[in-house]
């Protein structure tokens, strides 16, 4: 369960990242998931860590201005 919320995070930050919104983010979150799934427990470290970063990277955005 957990896997497949990193894995919706990430593909909600990769959607993000492209500007538009859609089915692109969910296929990219979709096979996101896949990978993650199959390097196990490091892939579950590697996904959530890139939603940190990218959460902190925008609350820093955010309180500069």
């Amino acid at each position: 369960m957990i896997g497949r919320i990193v894995s919706a995070l990430v593909g909600r930050e990769i959607d993000r990242r492209d500007g538009s919104g859609g089915a692109k983010g969910a296929a990219l979150g979709y096979l996101a998931a896949g990978a993650l799934r199959r390097m196990g427990p490091l892939g579950l470290v590697l996904g959530g860590g890139y939603v940190a970063k990218k959460a902190y990277d925008r609350r820093k955005a955010r309180k500069r201005i």
